[in-house]
């Protein structure tokens, strides 16, 4: 699925735990601990940990789908309202492309908790742009 010549444990989604559990063209999961990393100064999960999930689950769906050879995925704009918050335990990101273009890739992600409780929903948009030789 993904390359081979990136140290993924020295990225944010390694610092944030994060794990792909299921990337199929019509699905992509993933998982991310709560923990000292991705909560806020208050004690929850940090907004900003959730959105890393949705664009990282966006990215790599569409990263899936492309040429690996000679495109490469970029997030290029996303929103997320987050619902409830969530203090510990792991959440879970499933998201579903909504549109799936030759330059862009439009994606739904619903981020939930081990109850399946709703606790963030995004929209993200992921450019496909040439490999940089």
């Amino acid at each position: 699925m993904l390359g081979e010549d990136v140290a993924y444990e020295q990225t944010m989604f390694g610092a944030l735990g994060m794990r792909i559990i299921e990337c199929t063209p019509e699905r992509v999961v993933a998982t991310m601990p709560i923990g000292p990393a991705s909560r806020q100064y208050f004690g929850v999960l940090h907004g900003g940990a959730s959105v890393a999930l949705a664009e990282t689950v966006a990215s790599v769906g569409t990263y899936d789908l492309i040429d690996k050879d000679k495109q490469m995925a970029v997030g290029m704009e996303i929103n997320a309202n987050h619902i409830r918050p969530k203090r510990d335990g792991v959440v879970t990101a499933v998201g579903t492309p909504l549109h799936k273009g030759r330059t862009t890739m439009v994606w739904d992600i619903k981020i939930s908790d081990e109850e399946g409780k709703l606790v963030c929903v995004s929209r993200c948009t992921v450019g496909i742009i040439p490999k940089a030789r």
